[in-house]
């Protein structure tokens, strides 16, 4: 594999960078925290890329996609993350837009893909339930048909940024006899302003409202919001997941955290030494970057497949588990360079009308926020687990 720019990629670099210094600093601050982000600031970016034509680039160019290589694709993540910009949502662009116009009907692409493109449309993902995550095919909401609608009830729970949405994609049971319990799921996309859906906030342990839980009762949902055949609902989720698990991974994102780790420790001392010249722990960084190199090969190889018209398979899986070990040491090596610096970080902790960090250097803030949030990313999208059975089947045969 060449790994070397040519003269046109490198001219194409250079023209997302200058995009990105030109624009997105008039919308969002670089340093941006986001449970500070407001809807309109979650949307800001996407907005500015949805009017450019770049807000979808791993989307067919007859649904508006770029057209981009692999290699503009990588190009493009690595430019947004020098910023730390933050991106469109995965919901739509990554997660139901490709639904959509693999198995959806024109009517449902017509209605849908050009708010999911703008930016003018917001999506939540209604999969998980309190009795079914791991084992999702254990969801209990049901959909039951009544003339020309289904009938939702039941709940779904970590519904991220539900409270923002204006539609969501929903897993429902619609045959209850199935012989399989994922013989009998459908895809059902949801107008969240529809009576009887109620988004109730789960505040975590930093203090944040990220997540929700989504309670459906008695919904009346339009048939023509089924998407694809009736019970098919799981051979369409986990199409979805895959295109989910492969982003993820975070490679530019981690990348640049690295580099951050590495200021970090070279202002950090350690007996009047700077921290990155204790041999163990630059050891631990140095293998991180060693784990990384070689994640950010895989990326680039699934990239390609996907230009060649491959769709994301078992590497999907590989790129999920890597990439989210690597973002937890990531954010576990930060918090032991801050040492005591690290102290959790609660909302309200700023000084009263000050937007200082009250303890420590400004690289020390919200390292230990980070630390724990970042616990999740081997849990959702599919836990770890479950990813390393599904490279068991499909590579391994087992």
């Amino acid at each position: 594999m060449n790994l070397e720019f040519s003269a046109e990629e490198l001219a194409f670099r250079d023209e997302v960078r200058a995009f990105i210094a030109e624009n997105y600093s008039k919308h969002l601050p670089t340093d941006a925290s986001r449970e500070d982000l407001s809807r309109e600031d979650f949307l800001a970016w996407h907005k500015v890329l949805g009017a450019k034509g770049w807000s979808v680039p791993a989307w067919p160019v007859e649904y508006g996609g770029t057209g981009w290589s692999p290699t503009q694709r990588y190009i493009w993540s690595e430019e947004n993350a020098r910023v730390n910009a933050i991106m469109p949502l995965p919901f739509g662009v990554s997660m139901v837009g490709p639904v959509i116009y693999t198995f959806g009907s024109e009517a449902q692409k017509a209605q849908h893909l050009p708010g999911i493109r703008s930016g003018d449309v917001w999506w939540c993902q209604g999969y998980s339930e309190p009795g079914a995550g791991s084992d999702l095919a254990s969801l209990k909401t049901t959909a039951v048909r009544d003339g020309d609608h289904y009938v939702i009830n039941g709940q779904k729970t970590w519904t991220t940024l539900a409270q923002y949405a204006d539609w969501g994609f929903f897993l429902c049971r619609t045959d209850p006899s199935a012989a399989k319990p994922q013989e009998g799921i459908s895809f059902i996309l949801v107008d969240m302003k529809t009576s009887g859906v109620e988004v109730r906030p789960i505040k975590l342990i930093d203090g944040g409202y990220e997540v929700n839980e989504t309670w459906l009762t008695d919904v009346r949902v339009p048939v023509e919001n089924l998407v694809g055949e009736e019970n098919k609902g799981w051979t369409y989720a986990k199409f979805l997941l895959a295109h989910e698990r492969s982003g993820i991974a975070g490679v530019a994102r981690s990348k640049r955290g690295v580099e951050r780790l590495r200021e970090i420790a070279r202002a950090e001392q350690l007996d009047g030494r700077p921290l990155l010249s204790d041999f163990d722990f630059a050891r631990k960084v140095s293998q991180l970057e060693i784990d990384l190199a070689a994640l950010e090969i895989t990326e680039l190889r699934t990239l390609a497949g996907e230009q060649a018209g491959k769709g994301p398979g078992p590497e999907s899986s590989i790129l999920k588990i890597k990439g989210t070990e690597i973002q937890q040491r990531l954010t576990e090596l930060t918090l032991e360079a801050v040492g005591h610096y690290g102290t959790p970080y609660y909302h309200g902790m700023y000084d009263m009308g000050s937007n200082e960090y009250p303890i420590g250097p400004d690289y020390a803030q919200h390292s230990a926020a980070t630390y724990f949030n970042m616990r999740k990313t081997s849990i959702y999208g599919g836990s770890n687990e479950i990813q390393r059975n599904i490279i068991t089947k499909m590579i391994l045969g087992l």
